[in-house]
Protein backbone atom coordinates (compact mmCIF):
# COMPACT_ATOMS: atom_id res chain seq x y z
CA UNK A 1 0.00 0.00 0.00
CA UNK A 2 1.13 4.31 -0.86
CA UNK A 3 0.20 7.18 -0.82
CA UNK A 4 1.42 9.07 -3.93
CA UNK A 5 1.67 12.52 -3.64
CA UNK A 6 1.68 15.60 -6.00
CA UNK A 7 1.89 13.31 -8.94
CA UNK A 8 2.98 15.27 -11.87
CA UNK A 9 1.35 13.76 -15.85
CA UNK A 10 2.95 14.47 -18.65
CA UNK A 11 1.49 12.41 -21.68
CA UNK A 12 2.73 12.16 -25.21
CA UNK A 13 1.88 10.53 -28.43
CA UNK A 14 4.67 8.67 -29.94
CA UNK A 15 4.92 7.13 -33.43
CA UNK A 16 4.31 3.71 -32.69
CA UNK A 17 7.16 2.49 -35.23
CA UNK A 18 9.32 3.68 -33.58
CA UNK A 19 9.18 1.94 -30.21
CA UNK A 20 10.74 -1.21 -29.23
CA UNK A 21 8.66 -4.27 -29.52
CA UNK A 22 6.48 -4.66 -26.39
CA UNK A 23 7.25 -7.60 -24.05
CA UNK A 24 5.65 -10.71 -23.41
CA UNK A 25 1.80 -11.03 -24.64
CA UNK A 26 1.14 -6.63 -24.29
CA UNK A 27 0.18 -4.56 -27.43
CA UNK A 28 0.80 -1.38 -27.89
CA UNK A 29 -2.92 0.53 -27.82
CA UNK A 30 -2.57 2.35 -31.86
CA UNK A 31 -4.06 5.40 -32.53
CA UNK A 32 -4.50 6.09 -36.30
CA UNK A 33 -3.58 10.21 -36.81
CA UNK A 34 -2.50 12.37 -39.57
CA UNK A 35 -1.70 8.89 -41.66
CA UNK A 36 0.32 7.06 -38.41
CA UNK A 37 -0.14 5.07 -35.92
CA UNK A 38 0.50 6.43 -32.42
CA UNK A 39 0.98 4.96 -28.93
CA UNK A 40 0.64 7.44 -26.08
CA UNK A 41 3.43 8.15 -23.65
CA UNK A 42 3.94 9.31 -20.23
CA UNK A 43 6.61 10.45 -17.60
CA UNK A 44 5.10 10.39 -14.24
CA UNK A 45 7.31 12.16 -11.49
CA UNK A 46 5.89 11.85 -7.90
CA UNK A 47 6.56 11.55 -4.12
CA UNK A 48 5.90 8.16 -3.02
CA UNK A 49 4.84 8.42 0.25
CA UNK A 50 4.31 5.32 2.99
CA UNK A 51 5.19 2.54 0.93
CA UNK A 52 4.67 -0.83 3.04
CA UNK A 53 3.48 -4.44 3.34
CA UNK A 54 -0.12 -4.48 5.11
CA UNK A 55 1.37 -7.37 7.22
CA UNK A 56 4.61 -4.67 8.78
CA UNK A 57 2.79 -1.64 8.69
CA UNK A 58 5.81 0.08 10.25
CA UNK A 59 8.23 -0.28 7.93
CA UNK A 60 7.60 2.33 5.39
CA UNK A 61 9.30 3.74 2.60
CA UNK A 62 8.98 7.32 1.49
CA UNK A 63 11.22 8.65 -1.77
CA UNK A 64 10.76 10.77 -4.90
CA UNK A 65 10.58 8.67 -8.34
CA UNK A 66 10.14 9.06 -11.73
CA UNK A 67 9.05 6.66 -14.50
CA UNK A 68 8.20 6.55 -18.47
CA UNK A 69 5.32 4.11 -19.26
CA UNK A 70 3.67 3.39 -22.69
CA UNK A 71 0.03 2.31 -22.99
CA UNK A 72 -0.63 -1.45 -23.73
CA UNK A 73 -3.56 -3.87 -23.64
CA UNK A 74 -2.54 -7.50 -22.08
CA UNK A 75 -3.74 -10.78 -23.08
CA UNK A 76 -6.94 -10.17 -21.49
CA UNK A 77 -7.65 -6.88 -23.42
CA UNK A 78 -7.54 -4.90 -20.28
CA UNK A 79 -5.73 -1.37 -19.94
CA UNK A 80 -2.37 -1.42 -19.22
CA UNK A 81 0.84 0.01 -18.73
CA UNK A 82 4.12 -0.83 -19.69
CA UNK A 83 7.04 0.64 -17.31
CA UNK A 84 9.94 1.42 -20.06
CA UNK A 85 12.16 2.91 -17.43
CA UNK A 86 11.96 3.81 -13.68
CA UNK A 87 14.18 6.32 -11.87
CA UNK A 88 14.84 6.51 -8.35
CA UNK A 89 17.19 7.74 -5.63
CA UNK A 90 20.27 6.26 -5.65
CA UNK A 91 19.67 4.36 -1.88
CA UNK A 92 16.67 3.36 -3.16
CA UNK A 93 17.38 0.84 -6.30
CA UNK A 94 18.25 -2.08 -4.48
CA UNK A 95 15.69 -1.88 -2.12
CA UNK A 96 13.06 -1.74 -5.64
CA UNK A 97 15.23 -4.70 -6.66
CA UNK A 98 14.85 -6.85 -3.75
CA UNK A 99 11.03 -6.23 -2.43
CA UNK A 100 9.47 -5.29 -6.01
CA UNK A 101 12.02 -7.57 -8.45
CA UNK A 102 11.71 -4.31 -10.78
CA UNK A 103 14.57 -3.07 -12.22
CA UNK A 104 15.32 0.74 -11.29
CA UNK A 105 18.00 3.38 -12.22
CA UNK A 106 19.14 5.57 -10.08
CA UNK A 107 18.54 9.84 -10.62
CA UNK A 108 19.10 12.68 -8.94
CA UNK A 109 15.59 13.92 -8.38
CA UNK A 110 14.65 17.57 -7.64
CA UNK A 111 11.00 18.23 -6.96
CA UNK A 112 8.84 20.77 -4.80
CA UNK A 113 8.28 19.77 -1.58
CA UNK A 114 4.57 20.99 -1.48
CA UNK A 115 1.92 21.84 -4.08
CA UNK A 116 -0.38 23.84 -2.07
CA UNK A 117 -2.78 24.73 -5.39
CA UNK A 118 -1.12 27.93 -5.79
CA UNK A 119 -0.51 30.00 -8.98
CA UNK A 120 3.16 29.73 -9.15
CA UNK A 121 5.21 28.42 -11.45
CA UNK A 122 7.23 25.02 -9.99
CA UNK A 123 10.05 23.05 -11.17
CA UNK A 124 10.60 19.62 -11.66
CA UNK A 125 14.21 18.20 -12.38
CA UNK A 126 16.08 15.03 -13.32
CA UNK A 127 19.29 14.08 -13.87
CA UNK A 128 20.96 10.85 -14.63
CA UNK A 129 23.14 10.86 -17.73
CA UNK A 130 20.98 13.68 -19.25
CA UNK A 131 18.60 16.13 -17.87
CA UNK A 132 14.64 16.47 -17.68
CA UNK A 133 13.57 20.09 -16.23
CA UNK A 134 9.95 20.46 -16.14
CA UNK A 135 8.54 24.03 -15.44
CA UNK A 136 4.48 23.85 -14.80
CA UNK A 137 1.35 25.85 -12.88
CA UNK A 138 -2.21 25.50 -12.96
CA UNK A 139 -3.35 26.87 -16.45
CA UNK A 140 -6.72 25.72 -18.99
CA UNK A 141 -7.74 22.31 -19.90
CA UNK A 142 -6.08 22.45 -22.82
CA UNK A 143 -4.84 19.90 -25.19
CA UNK A 144 -2.23 19.71 -27.51
CA UNK A 145 -1.45 17.90 -30.89
CA UNK A 146 -1.94 14.40 -31.70
CA UNK A 147 -4.63 11.44 -31.78
CA UNK A 148 -8.02 12.75 -29.95
CA UNK A 149 -8.93 10.83 -26.97
CA UNK A 150 -12.51 13.05 -26.65
CA UNK A 151 -12.87 15.35 -24.15
CA UNK A 152 -10.41 16.63 -21.03
CA UNK A 153 -12.07 13.78 -18.95
CA UNK A 154 -11.97 11.40 -21.39
CA UNK A 155 -8.45 12.03 -22.00
CA UNK A 156 -7.74 12.05 -17.79
CA UNK A 157 -9.64 8.61 -17.40
CA UNK A 158 -7.75 6.97 -20.34
CA UNK A 159 -4.24 7.60 -18.75
CA UNK A 160 -5.46 6.88 -15.27
CA UNK A 161 -8.37 3.76 -15.04
CA UNK A 162 -5.71 1.18 -15.98
CA UNK A 163 -5.27 -1.55 -13.16
CA UNK A 164 -2.44 -3.34 -14.69
CA UNK A 165 1.13 -2.35 -15.14
CA UNK A 166 4.24 -4.49 -16.58
CA UNK A 167 7.47 -3.60 -15.97
CA UNK A 168 11.01 -5.67 -16.52
CA UNK A 169 12.42 -7.30 -13.38
CA UNK A 170 15.65 -9.74 -13.13
CA UNK A 171 13.55 -12.88 -13.38
CA UNK A 172 11.82 -11.58 -16.53
CA UNK A 173 8.50 -9.65 -17.10
CA UNK A 174 6.38 -8.56 -13.80
CA UNK A 175 2.69 -7.87 -13.20
CA UNK A 176 1.28 -5.10 -10.93
CA UNK A 177 -2.46 -5.26 -9.82
CA UNK A 178 -3.76 -1.87 -8.35
CA UNK A 179 -7.06 -0.54 -7.21
CA UNK A 180 -7.28 3.26 -6.56
CA UNK A 181 -9.99 5.30 -5.67
CA UNK A 182 -10.59 8.37 -8.09
CA UNK A 183 -9.54 12.08 -7.76
CA UNK A 184 -9.46 15.15 -9.25
CA UNK A 185 -6.90 16.36 -11.09
CA UNK A 186 -5.36 19.71 -11.82
CA UNK A 187 -4.64 20.93 -15.61
CA UNK A 188 -1.11 22.27 -15.66
CA UNK A 189 0.04 24.97 -17.92
CA UNK A 190 4.25 22.86 -18.43
CA UNK A 191 7.05 24.16 -20.84
CA UNK A 192 10.04 21.76 -20.95
CA UNK A 193 13.35 23.29 -20.81
CA UNK A 194 15.91 19.81 -21.06
CA UNK A 195 14.54 16.58 -23.09
CA UNK A 196 17.78 15.11 -22.80
CA UNK A 197 17.04 11.94 -20.36
CA UNK A 198 13.79 11.40 -22.02
CA UNK A 199 15.60 11.48 -25.12
CA UNK A 200 18.55 9.33 -23.79
CA UNK A 201 16.39 6.75 -22.53
CA UNK A 202 14.33 5.93 -26.18
CA UNK A 203 15.98 6.59 -29.38
CA UNK A 204 13.45 8.17 -31.94
CA UNK A 205 14.62 9.31 -35.31
CA UNK A 206 12.98 12.32 -34.79
CA UNK A 207 13.29 16.03 -31.81
CA UNK A 208 10.76 14.69 -29.07
CA UNK A 209 7.65 15.88 -29.80
CA UNK A 210 5.51 18.77 -27.77
CA UNK A 211 3.44 17.40 -25.26
CA UNK A 212 -0.13 16.43 -25.57
CA UNK A 213 -1.52 16.68 -21.81
CA UNK A 214 -0.25 17.80 -18.63
CA UNK A 215 -1.74 17.84 -14.93
CA UNK A 216 -1.31 17.43 -11.48
CA UNK A 217 -2.82 14.63 -8.85
CA UNK A 218 -2.07 16.01 -5.75
CA UNK A 219 -2.96 12.73 -3.87
CA UNK A 220 -3.83 9.04 -4.62
CA UNK A 221 -3.77 5.91 -2.26
CA UNK A 222 -3.96 2.62 -3.93
CA UNK A 223 -3.33 -0.80 -2.99
CA UNK A 224 -1.01 -3.12 -5.58
CA UNK A 225 0.25 -6.69 -5.70
CA UNK A 226 3.32 -7.63 -7.67
CA UNK A 227 2.76 -10.91 -9.20
CA UNK A 228 5.24 -12.70 -12.27
CA UNK A 229 4.36 -13.22 -15.80
CA UNK A 230 5.67 -14.95 -18.11
CA UNK A 231 8.47 -13.18 -20.85
CA UNK A 232 6.99 -14.44 -24.41
CA UNK A 233 7.77 -11.74 -27.50
CA UNK A 234 5.36 -11.01 -29.60
CA UNK A 235 5.86 -9.65 -33.18
CA UNK A 236 6.51 -6.23 -33.43
CA UNK A 237 3.62 -3.88 -33.58
CA UNK A 238 0.32 -6.35 -32.93
CA UNK A 239 -2.62 -3.53 -34.36
CA UNK A 240 -4.53 -3.29 -31.25
CA UNK A 241 -7.95 -1.07 -31.59
CA UNK A 242 -7.17 2.78 -29.89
Amino acid sequence: RSRVRDCLFLNWALPAGQLPAPPGTLRYQLHAHAGEDWVFASALLFRQQGLHIPSAPWARLSYPQMNLRFYTLDADDVPSVLFHRMWVPPWVSPVARWIGRQTAHTATLGFPQTVDGGTDELTWTARSGGELVVRAAPGAADLGSGPSLGGWEATVHYFRQRPRGYGHGPSGLRRVETSHVSTSVTPMRTRLDTVGLLEGSLALDRSWPELHSAWLCPQLTFDFELLPEHDKSLPRQVPAPG
